[in-house]
């Protein structure tokens, strides 16, 4: 089991520590819905140094992450990042990362913890243009600074107008201190926000300083569990659940990344699936009576017949009801359509609703 720079802290912080990915990794400090509540409300710090980072760099590296990922990287300009997939040959995904463009020659990717040696190879196997690529993933570490107060929060921190990073854009600059640090205005909770990528030689002090500059706003320590809960009231995707090696972008309505203009893996079939229709579809839902709804649960139709499967599910802190996403025949995806989830015993109502569950 690897730890983060952090493990020691968040262990002194009185953390309950998980195995994740490989990692040993915090869950919750003081409970999910309390922790919830404070990204939602104000600011919250999340130790994400799991995931991995590969530096792709060379005249050709954009002509290979073209080749590897769904989405257009072509659009983006420096200082720009992009969520996009990587397809597999099967009509599958291999993860789903984020691209950012360093410059014209230098590329960063950020990919899930669990799929690091995975990405690592698939990338590789398709290197045919002699790009350079670095795995940096065990020498840099990652904080979320996510809320609403974040911007306010972090400003004495760095020299850089936190206010005109947009979002899906970043900075190259001081932080904490410390140079060269990436402040990017990217996060999976959906209340606006930073992510903070510095070196794992740093990440203590830079941990200490957010911690003492946001105490003023309330900020606290967010374990994986809130991480979750807010992510999943956005509708975004989590890779294992949502999407794996069997789930086409198509299915888990990843359509607006999934650029037909230019060539990449598996491309042809993709756009043969676009034209006639995916088979299946990824649908967000609210139950309509008490219950909580759980990744592998069965969803049912009024004959008590399967005909998916909970991905994943909890109780909404925010709304105080039961949400979750699965798969559907692609004839049951509209907005309204009724069915039910077998937890236990119990076939309980539910609704299909339009995404994001939390409207802010």
């Amino acid at each position: 089991m690897k730890n983060t720079a952090l493990s020691a802290i968040h262990e002194a912080l009185g953390a309950k520590m998980v195995p994740f990915a490989g990692y040993n990794m915090p869950v919750s400090y003081e409970g999910v819905n309390a922790e919830h509540k404070t990204v939602r409300d104000g600011v919250g710090v999340f130790d994400v140094s799991h995931m991995g980072e590969f530096l792709i760099t060379g005249p050709r590296a954009l002509e290979l992450i073209q080749k590897v990922t769904s989405n257009d990287a072509s659009k983006l300009v420096d200082g720009q990042a992009q969520y996009s997939c990587f397809p597999n040959s099967e009509g599958g995904i291999v993860d789903d990362l984020i691209v950012y463009r360093l410059d014209a020659e230098k590329w960063l990717l950020v990919v899930n913890a669990s799929n690091i040696d995975k990405d690592w190879n698939w990338i590789g196997s398709h290197n045919t243009m002699d790009a350079e690529m670095r795995n940096l993933s065990d020498n840099f570490s990652l904080l979320a600074i996510q809320g609403p107060k974040a911007v306010e929060a972090m400003q004495s921190l760095t020299s850089e107008d936190l206010s005109a990073i947009k979002f899906y854009t970043f900075k190259v600059c001081d932080f904490a201190g410390f140079d060269h640090v990436i402040i990017s205005a990217t996060g999976y909770t959906g209340s606006g926000g930073f992510e903070i990528y510095c070196q794992n030689s740093e990440v203590e002090l830079v941990w200490s300083k957010v911690m003492e500059a946001g105490a003023d706003w309330g900020i606290k320590p967010v374990g994986l569990a809130a991480r979750d809960t807010l992510r999943l009231e956005m509708g975004y995707c989590l890779y294992g659940n949502d999407i794996d090696d069997t789930t086409s972008p198509l299915e888990a309505g990843l359509g607006w990344i999934t650029k037909f203009t230019k060539d990449f893996i598996n491309a042809d079939n993709l756009q043969k699936q676009k034209e006639q229709g995916p088979e299946r579809r990824l649908i967000a839902f609210e139950l309509n009576e008490r219950g909580i709804p759980r990744q592998g649960y069965d969803i049912v139709d009024g004959n008590g017949k399967v005909i998916g499967k909970v991905t994943s599910g909890t109780m909404s802190p925010t709304l105080g009801k039961g949400i979750g996403m699965g798969y559907v025949p692609a004839v049951m995806k509209d907005v309204g359509t009724q069915f039910h989830i077998q937890i236990r015993k119990k076939a309980v109502s539910a609704t299909v609703v339009k995404l994001p569950f939390y409207k802010g």
